[in-house]
C-alpha cells in the first residue's frame, strides 16, 4: 500500500509515516502500542468526505473500512450495534430487511459512520437532530489499548463529548444505534421563488417532515426538495430514469457547465439562471434512504454553518447577495436541523438553520468563503466540522456552551495529545 491519503474532493492530503487497515479490536491496539513506540501521533480516517485538514498526520493513518460489520440488530427496540467503518449506505442496505433505518441522512450516504457522526454530519427536519444524536453507546479505544463504553449512564459527559469527537478522544471501534422502522419518502422536487419562500418560511419548514433548497446567486428562483412519510408502496424508478436524473443531468451536465464557467466566468449569470430553471418538478416514492441520498460525481469543496434558526432568512438573502460577488457557479445550500445535547454539535441547544456555499474544483474557493464567514460570524454560527472554515479554538470557545466540558473529556481520555494534529490544535487547541 502506498504512504499517501487523499480527501474524496483531492484537495487534501497527506504522506504519514503508516497507513494501516485493522482487521480487528487486536489490530486497533497493536497499532496504538506501536505509536507509542514510535512516537506517532494517530488520526483515524473514515471515507474521507471532510473538506477540511481534520485527517492529515505525519504519524500513523488508520483506516477503518474493514471494520465493517453490523454485530448486533434489536428489531424490536430499534438499536443495532455497527463496527465503526461500515458506510451509512451499507447499513442502510443491510438492516432494510430487519424493517429498520435511519430517522435521517444527509444528500450523501457514503461516509462512514464514525466519521459522519464525529463531524456532526446532517440532513434537514425541523424535528429531526443530525446523524450523532442516534448514538446511544459508543465503545471508544484509548492511546493505551484499553478500551470504554460510553453511554448517558456509564459516562454521561463522555458519552455527549464522543458523539461529535472530531477524532480527538480515542478511537471509535462500535456505535450502537437507536433506528427506526422502514418507511417510504414520498420526494418532490419543484422551483419556487427564494423570495416565496422566505415570506412564508415557517410554513415550508414546519409543514414537511424535511424541507431543503438550493438557490444560485443570480437566479430569482430556488430548487426546493420535500420529503414526506407516505402509507403506500416504494415505487422503484427504471435505471436509466434514475440514470438520466441522477447521474446524467445533476453530475455530468452540470460537471461540465461548471468546466466551462472555470474557463469563462462571465457565463456564471447565464448558466445559474438556466440550471435553476432545468430543476423542474421532480416525483419519488421509494424507501428513505434513497430518497434522501444522491449520488456525487464530480469534485468540489464547501464550507457549511449552523446558525441559529431564527435568523434563517435574513442570512439567507445576505449569502445570497455575498454570492454574486465572487466567481462561482455553484448552488447554495439551505436546511434545518432539531437541536439536541453533544458538547461540540454545531446544532448544540438550539434550533438551526444550516447554509452551505461551494466552490468547483480548481477554483479560487478562499475569498469567497471568508466573505461568507463575515456573515455567518455575526450570526453566532458554528461551522461544520467536516467543511472548510477559519476559526479557531480561540473564536469558537464562545460560541459553545460546553466547550470546557468537551475540553476535560479530552484531557481525561487523551491526556498525552496521541490523538492529535495540526487541525485539532488549531480548533480545539492543544490538550494542556
Amino acid at each position: 500500500m502506498t504512504n499517501s491519503w487523499v480527501n474524496w474532493a483531492g484537495d487534501q492530503s497527506c504522506a504519514p509515516a503508516a497507513i494501516a487497515e485493522p482487521n480487528s479490536l487486536g489490530d486497533v491496539a497493536a497499532l496504538l502500542a506501536q505509536a507509542e513506540t514510535d512516537g506517532h501521533t494517530v488520526r483515524v480516517a473514515g471515507s474521507g468526505h471532510s473538506f477540511t485538514d481534520t485527517v492529515l498526520t505525519d504519524g500513523t493513518l488508520m483506516r477503518l473500512n474493514k471494520l465493517d460489520k453490523i454485530l448486533e440488530v434489536d428489531s424490536a427496540s430499534g438499536l443495532v450495534r455497527v463496527e465503526a467503518g461500515i458506510t451509512l449506505n451499507a447499513a442502510s442496505n443491510a438492516l432494510h430487511p430487519f424493517g429498520l433505518a435511519f430517522p435521517n441522512l444527509g444528500d450523501i450516504d457514503v461516509q462512514s459512520v464514525a466519521g459522519a457522526t464525529a463531524t456532526a454530519t446532517h440532513g434537514t427536519g425541523s424535528k429531526l437532530q443530525n446523524l450523532s444524536a442516534a448514538l446511544q453507546s459508543v465503545q471508544l479505544m484509548l492511546a493505551d489499548g484499553s478500551t470504554v463504553e460510553l453511554n448517558e449512564q456509564t459516562d454521561p459527559d463522555g458519552w455527549r463529548a464522543a458523539r461529535v469527537n472530531v477524532g480527538a478522544l480515542g478511537v471509535v471501534t462500535a456505535v450502537t444505534l437507536q433506528m427506526v422502522p422502514s418507511f417510504v419518502l414520498e420526494g418532490i422536487e419543484r422551483p419556487i421563488p427564494v423570495e416565496e419562500i422566505l415570506d412564508d418560511l415557517d410554513t415550508h419548514v414546519d409543514g414537511n417532515e424535511h424541507f431543503e433548497f438550493y438557490m444560485f446567486a443570480h437566479s430569482p428562483l430556488a430548487m426546493t426538495k420535500r420529503n414526506n412519510t407516505v402509507d403506500i408502496p416504494e415505487q422503484p424508478r427504471g435505471k436509466a430514469v434514475d440514470w438520466f436524473s441522477d447521474v446524467l443531468t445533476s453530475n455530468y451536465a452540470f460537471d461540465a457547465l461548471c468546466r466551462l464557467t472555470r474557463r469563462r466566468p462571465s457565463l456564471i449569470p447565464l448558466v445559474q439562471r438556466g440550471a435553476a430553471h432545468a430543476g423542474s418538478y421532480r416525483r419519488q416514492v421509494e424507501r428513505s434512504y434513497k430518497v434522501f441520498a444522491s449520488p456525487r460525481l464530480f469534485r468540489f469543496t464547501e464550507m457549511e454553518y449552523a446558525i441559529p434558526r431564527a435568523h434563517s432568512a435574513d442570512a439567507i438573502r445576505e449569502i445570497k447577495d455575498v454570492a454574486k460577488h465572487f466567481e462561482t457557479a455553484m448552488p447554495i445550500e439551505v436546511r434545518w436541523v432539531a437541536p439536541d445535547d453533544a458538547f461540540l454539535s454545531p446544532a448544540g441547544g438550539r434550533d438551526t438553520c444550516y447554509i452551505a456555499v461551494h466552490q468547483y474544483q480548481g477554483m479560487n474557493y478562499e475569498p469567497y468563503f471568508r466573505a461568507c464567514e463575515r456573515v455567518f460570524d455575526r450570526y453566532n454560527g458554528r461551522p461544520h466540522w467536516g467543511k472548510r472554515h477559519f476559526q479557531t479554538a480561540e473564536t469558537l470557545s464562545q460560541r459553545y456552551p460546553d466547550w470546557e466540558r468537551f475540553a476535560e473529556v479530552r484531557r481525561r481520555f487523551d491526556p498525552k495529545g496521541r490523538f492529535t494534529n495540526a487541525y485539532i490544535e488549531r480548533v480545539l487547541g492543544p490538550v494542556h
